[in-house]
């Protein structure tokens, strides 16, 4: 939704973020190669702090997802003061994020010295993980709160744009600061804190103008659709009762669903480490990652937009539209991954394994995985990725946090296991079987969350044509 108001489709939503995701996608790992420019130990120093920055991304997913959510709703009602309680709320929890993350800057500027890591990786991993929690508290929290009034608005060109100028801004200051200025892992660190203040001061400028064009526009359109009773966790008024309990209730699920995600890939590493080939094979793993999850950009992208449209839509009762709406998104997502994803994985295997590896036990398995695996892989992951935001726009964390701790925590390395020892026994290589243990595991959650998601959506329609027959 743009400053005129007029609504946008779920895929008109998604398409600027498809873009916006691809490209920072390809744009994720530039930090590294800038390291690689100046020294292994640069290059260490980045990796170690990779666990500590997905912190930070697991804490900005949750509080982002909870206050789009809201907001969205809080719009499709139309009520003003449901918006003004949730910008308070959300700036005081970032606020006190915020704090937090920089006390954690100066706690690293103090401990990498005693952690027994090399003088200069000690040095360097000081350096950078002061310098980039320092941007993370001062810019990547804030941009919590206009980035989810945008999202709110369904402005995602905005995203799109804010996104992008993060991406580029990251690259020229990483050029300017490491080769002109020679300021080593230091300017790498202070390049990113100040392409997420341009990302920041950008985000602010479009949800100022949004909000304005909003409440001119509230002031000639019907009046908001009145509710009968009042509702559990609500005023008389509409307002809620605790709005931060409200927040945190589907931000600690959010936040906690997407921290699972990453116990996969240790559980996959354990199990990697105690092959024969380990090295080769956990190079291989992770060179499939990358794959399926650039891959995937589209489809994360559209789940994305899905938060905000069916929260605003959920506001204003219209569940025959996301039904609607999310039949459309599937039916693409599907199609993406067919026609797209497996001919580029099908040809392009062999170029991408060997670019990215050295090693022909490496290559031939990253090969492997990249030509059947990838597009097998983002097939079954799709309603998994479509299906979470739609119950968190719903304001229901618990179904994607019980789905992604039955996937990442129950299945993962047990599937992983049984389809190395299958494969192993049956005279084919056991990285091949350990891939496919994991789709299996992924296939059967999806196919869960889908039902799951079908028989909530369908009950919650029949609840609401209900309620409209009795206003009337």
């Amino acid at each position: 939704m743009g400053e005129a108001g007029n609504e946008k489709s779920l895929i008109g939503l998604a398409w600027p973020l498809m873009i916006s995701f691809t490209l920072r996608s390809l744009l994720t790992s530039i930090d590294v190669v800038y390291a690689g420019q100046l020294s292994d130990t640069a290059v260490a120093a980045i990796g170690l702090f990779f666990p500590i920055e997905f912190v930070f991304i697991a804490c900005w997913v949750g509080s982002s997802s909870a206050l789009t959510s809201h907001l969205s709703k809080a719009i499709g009602e139309k009520s003003e003061g449901q918006l003004a309680q949730l910008l308070k709320t959300a700036g005081g929890m970032v606020a006190v994020l915020s704090v937090v993350f920089a006390a954690l800057g100066g706690v690293l500027w103090w401990a990498a010295p005693h952690l027994g890591l090399a003088e200069g990786v000690a040095h360097d991993f000081r350096v950078y993980g002061a310098t980039a929690m320092v941007g993370i508290a001062c810019c990547a929290f804030w941009s919590v709160l206009p980035d989810s009034l945008i999202k709110a608005h369904h402005d995602t060109r905005s995203t799109m744009v804010a996104g992008l100028i993060s991406g580029v801004g990251n690259v020229i200051l990483n050029t300017v600061f490491v080769f002109v200025f020679e300021w080593g892992v230091f300017g790498i660190g202070l390049a990113t804190g100040l392409a997420r203040l341009g990302s920041l001061l950008y985000a602010l400028y479009r949800a100022r103008r949004l909000e304005a064009a909003r409440r001119e526009r509230w002031k000639t359109e019907p009046p908001p659709r009145k509710r009968y009773g009042k509702r559990p966790g609500y005023t008389a008024a509409g307002l809620y009762n605790r709005p931060l309990a409200a927040l945190l209730a589907l931000g600690i699920p959010s936040a906690l669903t997407y921290t699972l995600m990453s116990t996969e890939s240790f559980l996959v590493n354990w199990v990697l480490s105690r092959f024969e080939d380990s090295t080769a094979a956990i190079a291989a793993y992770a060179i499939y990652q990358r794959a399926i999850m650039l891959s995937l950009m589209p489809v994360i992208a559209t789940g994305v937009a899905i938060l905000p449209f069916v929260a605003r839509m959920a506001g204003a009762g219209r569940y025959g539209e996301v039904r609607g709406q999310l039949k459309n998104a599937f039916f693409l997502a599907f199609g993406y991954v067919v026609l797209a994803v497996g001919p580029l994985t099908w040809f392009g295997a062999d170029w991408v394994a060997a670019t990215l590896s050295n090693g022909a036990q490496t290559r031939d398995m990253a090969s492997f995985a990249i030509r059947y695996a990838v597009p097998l892989g983002a097939l079954v992951s799709v309603p998994f990725i479509l299906s979470r935001p739609v119950f968190e726009a719903l304001q229901r964390g618990g179904p994607g946090l019980v789905m992604a701790f039955v996937r990442y925590v129950c299945l993962a390395a047990p599937l992983a296991l049984l389809g190395a020892y299958v494969a192993r026994s049956l005279g084919q290589d056991p990285f091949g079987g350990l891939i496919f243990g994991l789709l299996t595991g992924s296939g059967l959650v999806s196919v869960g969350f889908l039902a799951w998601l079908t028989r909530t959506l369908k009950v919650l329609g029949a609840e609401s044509s209900e309620r409209s027959g009795a206003g009337q």
